[in-house]
């Protein structure tokens, strides 16, 4: 069986799946015009890697298919697989299912196995991120999600009708589109941007850089790197300097010993996933609190990379507090003593800004956060956390005063800033088999209930006989 043969036997099973879990088939939406005339979209979803794609299909189960994916990336670059992910391979185990929604056909194994044959599937390991990035393309391409690639939502703004217009930047100018619903699936800095200790922010930038943008891994080649930060990501950064060539490559961990546990193991339970969102604010504060204070473990397979290398060292109790340039050099104030290097990476994750981000900026202020809804006791407080928007049962953003933005319920935010409401969702593969489902019930509730009345009156009239009775 040739590889063409498989993908094509493995695309019309699922064709077939899909046909046979249709039900109920019958379209209940009515498109809505715009202001200008044209059709609203039921959902705009803005965002195009694996959350992005994975709403789409989930609408399109429950017969919302007036729908558009709106990411700014080139097409088959979109996520992070192809572009600041650093690792070989993904760290989630090969057996985890996401995007496929408990369809069979649609897992990532059923593409492995279609591609490379079942024994390549018996004998991998871990999947490559490349890999991924593939399933992904060709997830996309036999659910038929329409995409719209090199389209960044800029702004995002109340319009008539009860609808949101929202400004979309493309290679041929500005274009306004308008919806009922909108999805933000943007990833791990849709809800803020990457962040840096503040000594290393203030060097010139060709003396540093975050892990989360574009490196010229090349040009470090006999050069000293710093990497501060002990996560994944960090080891990850630290080992595509030493493979690119890289004279040193220190790795600056602020705690007395590094993180190795991964709570995210842990949570990988139908009863956590499904139900952390259902718990009082109190019940979720504490669980998310503590996972996300631990942050992120890295795998033996992680520090192995690094670790071969004699040019790598790890320093512990070592948080960086001064950072100058000096006779060329970084001189980095870390611990109790003081490093010189030559280039600096910043792995030091994310943080919350919703000021920051373009398409929010007009109603950011009114976002409710966890520290406008809940007040944690003393020894749990967390500045951090507090900052995280605080959402609806359904996914959607809250208002911090009632009243002044009621638009805010027809956002929805699906990403790693859904953390604090929802545990592991938008952002985490194995999360997707419960999130999306919450999310789409939430979405389809909201457009029949919005729609009630029409659904009343279609009721009324209707007047198909199911039978002929003769006489």
């Amino acid at each position: 069986m040739t590889l063409m043969d498989g993908l094509e036997r493995l695309e019309a099973r699922v064709a077939s799946d899909l046909a046979r879990i249709a039900h109920p088939r019958a379209a209940w939406l009515t498109p809505r015009r715009a202001p200008d005339g044209s059709e609203a979209l039921d959902v705009a979803i803005i965002g195009g890697g694996q959350s992005g794609l994975a709403t789409a299909f989930g609408l399109m189960r429950s017969m919302v298919t007036n729908i558009l994916v709106l990411d700014k990336a080139h097409a088959g670059r979109e996520g992070p697989w192809l572009t600041y992910a650093r690792m070989p391979t993904l760290r989630s185990p090969k057996d985890f299912t996401g995007p496929d929604l408990d369809i069979p056909s649609l897992t990532y194994q059923s593409w492995h196995e279609a591609r490379y044959g079942q024994a390549a599937w018996e004998a991998l390991d871990l999947i490559t991120r490349e890999d991924w990035a593939r399933y992904l393309q060709w997830y996309q391409r036999v659910t038929r999600i329409p995409v719209r690639n090199e389209a960044e939502v800029t702004d995002i703004a109340p319009a008539a009708g009860g609808l949101l217009a929202l400004t979309v930047r493309t290679p041929g100018g500005d274009q306004m589109l308008h919806a009922r619903k909108v999805v933000l699936a943007t990833g791990q800095e849709g809800m803020g941007g990457w962040t840096m200790p503040a000594p290393v922010a203030e060097l010139p930038a060709e003396f540093r850089a975050h892990s989360g943008e574009a490196i010229d891994f090349a040009r470090l080649r006999g050069r000293r790197v710093a990497v501060i930060g002990a996560g994944a990501s960090a080891f990850d950064n630290a080992a595509t300097a030493l493979e690119a060539g890289a004279s040193e490559v220190r790795v600056l961990c602020r705690r007395a010993e590094p993180q190795v546990i991964q709570p995210y193991r842990w949570l990988t339970f139908r009863g956590f996933l499904r139900h952390l969102g259902d718990l009082d604010d109190a019940w979720r504060w504490r669980f998310m609190s503590r996972i996300l204070s631990m942050r992120e473990g890295f795998p033996q397979a992680t520090y192995d990379r690094c670790a071969r290398h004699e040019r790598f060292s790890l320093h512990t109790a070592s948080p960086v507090t001064a950072a100058r340039v000096s006779g060329g050099a970084v001189l980095l104030t870390a611990g109790s003593g003081e490093i010189e290097t030559d280039f600096v990476i910043a792995a030091t994750g994310i943080d919350i800004d919703l000021k920051a981000k373009t398409e929010l900026a007009r109603f950011a202020g009114n976002i409710a956060s966890w520290a406008d809804r809940y007040t944690p006791p003393d020894e749990d407080r967390d500045d951090r956390l507090g900052r995280f928007p605080y959402l609806s049962g359904g996914y959607a953003l809250t208002e911090k005063q009632p009243g002044e933005t009621p638009w805010l319920r027809d956002i929805h935010l699906f990403s790693i800033a859904s953390t604090m409401s929802f545990g592991a969702s938008g952002s985490s593969i194995n999360a997707m088999t419960t999130a999306v489902p919450r999310l789409v019930h939430g979405i389809t509730r909201d457009l029949f209930g919005d729609d009630v009345e029409r659904h009343w009156q279609a009721l009324l009239a209707y007047d198909v006989p199911q039978a002929v009775v003769r006489s």
